[in-house]
């Protein structure tokens, strides 16, 4: 139990809460100790009733049974893996910008949710999430199963047909890329690979909250020329931390 707890503390902050909420939310669902009816997101109820918890739950909560937990501790497991490489990774030391990141993604989702009649929220964040390492780290070679392997830029598309083989649905995943895809456009592709301006910005209440950690810099910096000139930049100036070269298969520790 204590290299339980000892790797669950070395988890990185903000993952660590929203992966523990994914476990906690639906343990609670399945115990029984409140109704799953609660616990989804409902339209009517949101607005209607101003029950205004459900789009925080429904993010959380997934309906765990023998039809669908594989497809739970798949995407719990790619929840852990890819908001840990971007917390350590692109935004380390910067979890304001991290939590604007999810702010951002969880936002486009609840709203998409909504208009869609979507009552389970949590595969499209982490999908989001997880798009937006693979297009930050593009070119970077990564293993799947049965010794696949292919450019990190495919991979959403990839978990997308394997989600949809195990669980029989790929509306949420979709969502989730193209969410994604929308922060990634808004926040690095357009201003630093097109040159236009910066649409999206982290506020600044939340530095307030949750100050940078490494010499009190705040957001990205001015626009490079390239994506991969800015990865490469800030990982000279980490000093070659994180290793960006290196992929993995699904399933290692």
């Amino acid at each position: 139990m204590s290299d339980i707890g000892d790797w669950f503390k070395n988890i990185p902050f903000i993952t660590r809460y929203w992966f523990a909420g994914s476990i906690l939310v639906p343990l609670i669902g399945k115990l029984g100790l409140i109704s799953p009816v609660y616990l989804v997101l409902w339209p009517d109820a949101f607005i209607n009733k101003f029950q205004i918890w459900r789009p925080i739950s429904s993010t959380l909560y997934f309906p765990v049974g023998p039809g669908t937990g594989f497809l739970y501790l798949v995407n719990l497991y790619f929840l852990y893996q890819y908001s840990t490489r971007l917390e350590t990774g692109v935004f380390a030391g910067r979890p304001a910008d991290f939590i604007f990141m999810l702010l951002f993604n969880w936002i486009c989702i609840v709203i998409t949710g909504l208009i869609m009649d979507m009552q389970l929220l949590m595969i499209p964040l982490i999908m989001s999430v997880l798009y937006v390492w693979a297009q930050l780290n593009r070119d970077m070679i990564v293993s799947f199963w049965f010794g696949t392997r292919f450019k990190a830029c495919y991979l959403p598309w990839v978990i997308l047909g394997f989600n949809y083989i195990i669980g029989g649905s790929i509306v949420n995943e979709l969502i989730g890329n193209l969410v994604g895809h929308l922060y990634f456009f808004l926040m690095f592709k357009y201003p630093m690979d097109l040159g236009g301006r910066t649409l999206l910005s982290t506020p600044q209440f939340l530095y307030r909250f949750f100050p940078s950690q490494r010499g009190g810099v705040s957001g990205f910096g001015a626009p490079p020329p390239s994506r991969r000139h800015a990865a490469n930049e800030q990982a000279g100036a980490r000093g070659g931390r994180h290793n960006w070269g290196q992929g993995f298969r699904l399933g290692d520790d």
